[in-house]
C-alpha cells in the first residue's frame, strides 16, 4: 500500500509522511471524513510508513518483511478495532478479524455499510462494546513484536458506546511507550470532546470530480463518460464514484431511474405508483441511495439550467437533452423542498427504514411539489 494510491487527500498524506520523516509523531491521531474518502486506507499506509525499514520517496517501500505483513494485516504490532453486533460467539473485534481483512483487502475504501452487509445484520446497528476497551488495554501491554511501534487502528471510533469511550480517555491520558493511536471517525461531534483535546486532527476532505474521474479511467480503465458521471455522483468520495459504477441488474441507468420516478410523480397514478415502489424497494440500500443522489444533482442542475449559468450544469450528453425539458419543471417556489425531502429519505434509507413507505411517501410529496407554480 502506497500513499499515491490514495485518491486525493494530498495535504493529509503530506503531514503524515512529514510527522514520520522529522521522527515526530504524536501518540494519537484521529482522521475525520465522510465514510469512504480513503482515511481507513491512510491509516493503514501510514502504519506501513512507519513499520518500513527501506522507505523510499516518502513511501514505504512495499517489499520488505513488515511491508509484505502489513499489506496482509496480519502484522504482530498492528491492532484493529472496529464495530461489531455481540453475540453468543462474538465478544470483540478479534472474533472477527478474518472476516475484516476480507473486507478490506477486497475493498480499501470499506464503509460502514459495506461492513454491516458483511455481517448479514440486518437492521442491528453494530458498535465497539466496553469490551473492546479491555481488550486494547491487554492487546497495549505486550512487548512489540518486532521492536518498533505498538499501533492501534479504531474504525468508526464514533461507533464507541459511552462505557467504551470513558475507558479510552484514561489510555489516552495515559499513553504507553511507543505506542500509536489511530481513530477513523465519519463524525467527530459523536465523538468525546475530552477524547478530541486529546489527539492531533487530520481531517480528511472531498475530492475534485476531475481527479476522480482522471483515477477511474487511469486505475480501472473506465470510459470517460462513464467515469464522469460517477465522478458527478460521487460528492467527492472515491467510494461512492465506485459504487456509481455499476448499474442495477436491469441494465437501467441512473437518468432512466429518474425519468421513469419523475413519470409516475408527476401524474401520480396509483398502479403505477405501487409497480414503482415494488420495484425500487426491492433494491440493494446501496442502490437506493445512489437514485437519491442522483436525482439531487438533476435537481441542483435543473435550477442552475433556469438561472442561465449553464457552464455550472455538469450533466452531459442524453442526460443533458433531458435537462432542457426538465429543468422547467423546477423553481425557486418547489427546489429546496424538494432537496430537504431527498435529503431525508437519504437519511432514512442510511437507518434502514421501510423503504416501501419511504418511497411512496417521497412520490407523493413529489407530485406536490413539483406541480408548484
Amino acid at each position: 500500500m502506497l500513499f499515491k494510491d490514495i485518491v486525493g487527500q494530498a495535504e493529509a498524506k503530506d503531514r503524515l509522511v512529514k510527522m514520520v520523516n522529522t521522527q515526530r509523531v504524536p501518540h494519537a491521531l484521529l482522521f475525520s471524513g465522510k465514510d469512504g474518502c480513503g482515511h481507513l486506507l491512510a491509516a493503514i499506509t501510514f502504519a506501513q510508513y512507519l513499520f518500513c525499514k527501506n522507505k523510499t520517496n516518502n513511501e514505504p517501500c512495499g517489499t520488505c518483511p513488515a511491508c509484505g505483513k502489513v499489506s496482509k494485516l496480519i502484522h504482530p504490532d498492528l491492532h484493529f478495532v472496529f464495530p461489531i453486533i455481540k453475540s453468543k460467539y462474538v465478544k470483540t473485534s478479534n472474533d472477527l478479524i478474518v472476516d475484516f481483512r476480507e473486507a478490506f483487502l477486497g475493498n480499501n475504501y470499506l464503509t460502514l455499510n459495506d461492513w454491516v452487509e458483511e455481517l448479514n445484520a440486518e437492521n442491528k446497528q453494530p458498535i465497539i462494546p466496553v469490551e473492546e476497551s479491555s481488550d486494547i488495554l491487554k492487546k497495549l501491554s505486550y512487548t512489540s513484536f518486532e521492536g518498533s511501534y505498538k499501533i492501534m487502528i479504531i474504525w468508526q471510533a464514533d461507533r464507541m458506546n459511552s462505557e467504551a469511550a470513558n475507558k479510552l480517555l484514561k489510555v489516552l491520558e495515559e499513553p504507553t511507550e511507543d505506542t500509536i493511536f489511530i481513530l477513523i471517525a465519519n463524525d467527530i461531534e459523536k465523538l468525546m470532546a475530552t477524547i478530541i483535546s486529546r489527539v492531533q486532527h487530520i481531517p480528511f476532505y472531498a475530492v475534485e470530480e476531475k481527479e476522480i474521474a482522471s483515477n477511474l479511467m487511469d486505475r480501472l480503465g473506465v470510459n470517460e463518460t462513464a467515469a464522469l458521471q460517477a465522478a458527478f455522483l460521487s460528492e467527492g468520495n472515491f467510494r461512492e464514484a465506485l459504487a456509481a459504477l455499476h448499474k442495477d441488474d436491469e441494465g437501467l441507468s441512473f437518468l432512466t431511474h429518474f425519468q421513469n420516478f419523475m413519470r409516475v410523480a408527476l401524474k401520480f397514478d396509483s398502479d403505477k405508483a405501487l409497480q414503482w415502489v415494488e420495484e425500487n424497494a426491492g433494491r440493494d440500500r446501496e442502490k437506493q441511495k445512489q437514485f437519491i443522489t442522483y436525482s439531487l444533482a438533476v435537481f441542483r442542475d435543473a435550477l442552475m439550467y433556469n438561472f442561465g449559468e449553464r457552464s455550472l450544469v455538469r450533466l452531459s450528453g442524453n442526460e443533458k437533452q433531458f435537462l432542457e425539458k426538465f429543468a422547467p419543471f423546477v423553481n425557486q417556489k418547489n427546489y429546496q423542498l424538494l432537496i430537504e425531502e431527498f435529503n431525508s429519505n437519504f437519511y432514512y434509507i442510511e437507518r434502514n427504514a421501510n423503504p416501501k413507505i419511504l418511497f411512496m411517501d417521497l412520490l407523493l410529496k413529489t407530485n406536490e411539489y413539483i406541480n408548484l407554480k
